[in-house]
């Protein structure tokens, strides 16, 4: 059994301990070293994000199209319930999306851990997860989180339940938020890094719920300084995602395999 197994059983068993105060100041320190770095990284990607869809968009609808859209794109934004032969080949497609995106997206934890290790890093580490030893798990974990989230806040909506399909979506990322970073650092497959998530997360739900609001709060106060402060405060969550996933199960130093995976 490996470490990082035998963790995941003594906690199953035992639990552990977190200090609130601690694993803030911890990811605090952390997102300091990333703040600069990860804020234009996320800035320049948002851009060219930005950029090649509205692109992709256009060409794919055609610029004589264009007007037609838009009054689609109003019309169905004044109705309160979306019809479903829209809202789901929209929701597959946001689905799929993400899944593939979520590699890259990773690349923030791995910019997290060089931070804390006083390691460089470059812009090429944040596809390194697009190897296929790491974009399986991430895809396929993304795919089926994204999928059962999505799927139940759906089908509750489609009941008239919108508040209940709303909470359980949340509850399901929550309790899943440490599958990535168990798949990139403790390198577990993707059912075996969900599995592990809810476990961990289950053992101290309050603790673990408080630090990721607080987390989010202080990521959307970039928001106050016309919105583009908001691109250096998010990587905040992924520091904070860090320092509690290091406190919980420990970041050990990579060995010459791995070093060679992220070895630029």
């Amino acid at each position: 059994m490996t470490s990082i197994q035998s963790r995941i059983e003594e906690i199953k068993s035992n639990g552990y301990q977190l200090d609130f105060g601690t694993v803030f100041e911890h990811a605090f320190q952390n997102y300091k070293k990333i703040a600069l770095y990860a804020g234009l990284l996320f800035f320049v990607f948002t851009i060219v994000l930005g950029l090649s869809v509205s692109m992709g968009l256009v060409s794919y609808i055609g610029v004589k199209n264009m007007g037609e859209f838009n009054t689609k794109l109003q019309h169905f934004s004044s109705l309160k319930v979306v019809p479903t032969n829209i809202l789901l080949p929209l929701n597959a497609g946001l689905i799929l999306f993400s899944s593939l995106l979520a590699p890259f997206i990773a690349g923030f934890f791995k910019m997290a851990d060089c931070g804390e290790k006083g390691e460089e890093f470059h812009v090429s580490t944040m596809f390194s997860f697009y190897k296929a030893s790491y974009f399986w798990n991430i895809f396929i974990s993304t795919l089926f989180i994204s999928f059962l989230s999505s799927g139940l806040s759906i089908l509750l909506e489609l009941s008239g339940i919108e508040m209940i399909g709303t909470l359980i979506s949340l509850t399901i990322s929550f309790l899943t938020f440490l599958t990535i970073p168990l798949i990139i650092f403790g390198n577990l497959n993707a059912i075996d890094a969900i599995k592990s998530s809810i476990i961990i997360v289950s053992k101290q739900p309050i603790v673990l719920l408080g630090l990721l609001v607080v987390a989010i709060i202080a990521a959307c106060i970039g928001l106050f300084a016309l919105c583009i402060g908001m691109f250096f405060t998010y990587p905040f969550i992924y520091s904070m995602y860090y320092a509690i996933y290091s406190s919980i199960i420990g970041v050990e130093a990579e060995d010459e395999l791995e070093k060679l995976d992220f070895e630029i």
